[in-house]
């Protein structure tokens, strides 16, 4: 990692090394507008549970906003200097593009980048080390790579996350092959690198083979709940933790992500709506009884820790 990058996070005093980025969805109203007043109460909700926050990504529905929309929420989060850090996510098709987003990113006081694979295109090893290096090049702050096949349609090329792991601005992975052999490939391959887990259920199994914490999409609507997970996690504390949260998580990924989260934090009452951009619609999610029952689940799970806290 470069020393000026390095300085920039100790000039704003936040850590990149939180073990849980919230990977934030982005609220709208019913119209389909953003929706800034639930944009903020999440935000302060998951900085109140220490969580890092990850803006735009595709859980943020990032892809189906303008380029004015999507400077607009990162730069209202910023006013609001919440005592996390901030990583904005960079991804799509098009070079120019994302190299003129993080050209405007700069100059924001964010702490980190998600760079994701071009979508599409399906890269190989060359292909994808010159679309990351020229998005390396470019950023100012430390990066965490992306490596989510199920949407990019391709592996990130572990010998070219060998390469890249020496770039100044490579700080970390984010893993969601789903694959946990895929996830120690690159464990070998790249130890200099923090690797984190990108898919919610295997948390447990990836913290016992190195992984430093988690990129979460449940984090949304469980922010304390999520925290103890992975702190129960990475500690090797699993008992019971296993089938509570696989279960838990399971309907949260019924259809396509973010639907489900996002009616679930309409049914708390956290977002004003369950709307989202097309083509995803939350019409697709017929029936919430699943999310709710498991909702209710972790809230008792949380409420009997916090008691067992309290009696030691």
């Amino acid at each position: 990692m470069s020393s000026r990058a390095m300085n920039q996070i100790q000039e704003s005093n936040l850590s990149l090394n939180c073990p849980l980025w919230t990977a934030l969805v982005t609220p709208f109203h019913a119209n389909g507008e953003i929706d800034f007043t639930s944009l903020e109460a999440i935000a302060r909700d998951q900085a109140d549970a220490g969580n890092g926050i990850l803006l735009l990504g595709s859980t943020g529905e990032g892809l189906a906003l303008s380029f004015e929309e999507q400077l607009s929420i990162v730069e209202y989060i910023c006013r609001l200097s919440l005592a996390v850090p901030l990583m904005v996510a960079v991804g799509g098709h098009d070079l120019p593009s994302q190299l003129k987003w993080l050209q405007t990113c700069n100059r924001l006081p964010v702490q980190a980048y998600l760079l994701g694979s071009p979508l599409y295109a399906k890269p190989g090893p060359q292909g994808q080390y010159l679309w990351f290096r020229a998005l390396l090049d470019q950023a100012k702050y430390p990066c965490m790579l992306y490596n989510v096949p199920s949407r990019s349609g391709i592996d990130l090329d572990v010998e070219t996350l060998a390469k890249l792991q020496h770039h100044d601005n490579c700080w970390a992975l984010k893993e969601a092959s789903g694959e946990l052999e895929q996830f120690l490939r690159y464990r070998q391959a790249c130890p200099e690198l923090a690797l984190y887990s990108g898919e919610d259920a295997m948390m447990p199994y990836l913290a016992s083979a190195g992984a430093q914490g988690l990129v979460s999409v449940c984090a949304n609507a469980w922010p304390e709940a999520t925290r103890a997970y992975v702190e129960l996690s990475l500690t090797a504390q699993n008992q019971g933790l296993f089938p509570l949260w696989q279960n838990a998580i399971a309907p949260l990924f019924a259809v396509a992500n973010p639907i489900p989260v996002k009616q679930l934090m309409f049914e708390q009452q956290v977002l004003s709506s369950p709307t989202l951009r097309p083509p995803l619609t939350h019409t697709e999610l017929s029936d919430s009884q699943a999310l709710v029952h498991q909702d209710q689940l972790i809230s008792q799970w949380q409420a009997q820790r916090q008691g067992q806290a309290c009696l030691n």
